[in-house]
Order: structure tokens, then C-alpha cells, then sequence
């Protein structure tokens, strides 16, 4: 796990305790009232591609849109959501590029929105500027918790409607899961059940990048972005650096 810049069931004389252990060491959320975090037989069951699938990369992009997201960014009197929303402008803006490079290699794009429950913004599809940055334009302004896990299920399950092999979250974040199932129990799952098809990239942005440490049990990787400069870099970073770059060695290789 890299980082960068700054960085149950129990009696029920055990149920609190059981809990702030949970959360100090395993990331946990307080699930809401609508979340069941039973497991069923069926949950080792591997995910199944909805459709064909064929050589191309999915990019589920995951926006926190929680109420800290509102609050100015380190060194940029902006908000938080809008710096975010325009390191990202640029980090897709580069896809133009790689798709002018490699027209044989589609590269779809998905995007979700998270606050206290998560929402699709763009359904996945095959790239367009117009379409992103429209995309981009209607992620509502920050406001209620946050759902990191349930985020990434959601999103899960779009990359295994895209149509190609690889596959990846990218998540955008200020702060710790406060609803829902936690990141960590969610990453675990995903990584099991998609045989390490998926591949799960953070970048921590004004907060710290330890409480994302699990990824490195899941071949993820966060990376903290402390102020405005760092987010950019850190975007661009993992996207041209990790995502299309593996992206391209996997589909050759196959």
C-alpha cells in the first residue's frame, strides 16, 4: 500500500464493545437500518460478467459528496468538492489521448456519487468528453454521511455490466465510513468474489490515508492528497500511471 503527501456478533452485554473495537481496527461502519450484514450461503459465489466480455478497461469513479466535502480545501479557499471535481476535469482529459493512441483498447467510464447513500451519476459507457464532464457537472453539492462500502457495491456491480476484462474503482474521499458496510469488509468481499479482477485505488484527500491501510491486503493501493496539488497529482498519478498503463499490459497479455 502506497502513501503519499500527510499523511460481529456478540451477547448483548458485548454488542458496544464489540462495535468501537470493530471501528478502531476494522474500519466499521454503524450499518443503517436498510443494510443486512448477514452472510448467506451464497455469498462466496463468484461475480458473474453480466454480458461478453473482451479486451478494454472500466473506471468506476467514486465522488464523496458528503457534508465535510463543503468545507474549503488545505491552501485553496474553494470548496472541497469543486477542487475535487476539477482534478478530476483533468485526469479525464487525458483519456482523450490514450484513446487517439490505442482506438482498439475501450475505455469506459462509470461514475457514482456518495454521501449517506450512494448514486449513480453516469451508467457506464464507452468514453466521451462531453458526456464525463456533463457527468461531472451534476454531482450535487455535498450534504449527509458517508457511505464508502455501499459506494463501492454499487459500483461493483456497473463494472460487471461494462463488457471488458479489467476492471477498476477508483474512490475519492475526505473522511472515514460513518454508514453502511465498511470499506474494508466491502474490499475483502470484492477481491474474493472477483477473483482479483477488480482493482481498488483511493486517494485520501485532506485526511489520513491510515484508516485505508486494508487495501494493501486486497493488491490496492491509497494515496493521501493533502491539499489541492497533491489531489491533481495523486489523480493523474494512479490513472496514467496505474490504471491505463496495467490496463494496456493486461489486454496485450491476454
Amino acid at each position: 500500500m502506497k502513501q503519499r503527501g500527510r499523511a460481529p456478533r456478540a451477547g448483548h452485554g458485548a454488542v458496544a464493545a464489540g462495535i468501537a473495537v470493530g471501528m478502531l481496527f476494522g474500519g466499521c461502519c454503524l450499518p443503517t437500518g436498510n443494510v443486512d450484514i448477514r452472510f448467506s450461503p451464497a455469498d462466496d459465489a463468484v461475480y458473474q460478467a453480466e454480458v461478453e466480455e473482451g479486451i478494454g478497461a472500466a473506471v468506476a469513479i467514486l465522488i464523496d459528496t458528503s457534508g465535510s466535502m463543503k468545507n474549503s480545501a488545505p491552501g485553496d479557499p474553494r470548496p472541497k468538492f469543486v477542487v475535487a471535481r476539477e482534478a478530476l476535469v483533468r485526469m479525464l482529459e487525458t483519456t482523450e489521448a490514450f484513446v487517439d493512441e490505442r482506438p482498439d483498447f475501450p475505455i469506459k467510464i462509470a461514475i457514482f456519487g456518495f454521501a449517506s447513500q450512494p448514486f449513480e451519476v453516469l451508467g457506464v459507457r464507452s468514453f466521451d468528453k462531453s458526456s464525463v464532464l456533463e457527468a461531472l457537472g451534476r454531482v450535487p453539492k455535498p450534504g449527509g454521511g458517508t457511505a464508502i462500502g455501499e459506494a463501492m457495491l454499487a459500483a461493483r456491480a456497473e463494472l460487471y455490466r461494462a463488457g471488458v476484462f479489467r476492471k477498476y474503482l477508483l474512490v475519492v474521499t475526505d473522511g472515514e465510513c460513518t454508514t453502511g458496510r465498511s470499506p474494508a469488509r466491502v474490499a475483502r468481499e470484492i477481491h474474493r468474489k472477483s477473483e482479483g479482477a477488480v482493482q481498488m485505488y483511493f486517494v485520501a484527500f485532506d485526511t489520513s490515508a491510515e484508516q485505508f491501510r486494508f487495501l494493501g491486503d486486497v493488491n490496492g493501493e491509497v494515496i493521501a492528497a493533502g491539499d489541492a496539488g497533491d489531489l491533481r497529482d495523486g489523480l493523474l498519478e494512479i490513472y496514467e500511471g496505474k490504471i491505463l498503463a496495467e490496463a494496456v499490459d493486461y489486454g496485450e497479455s491476454q
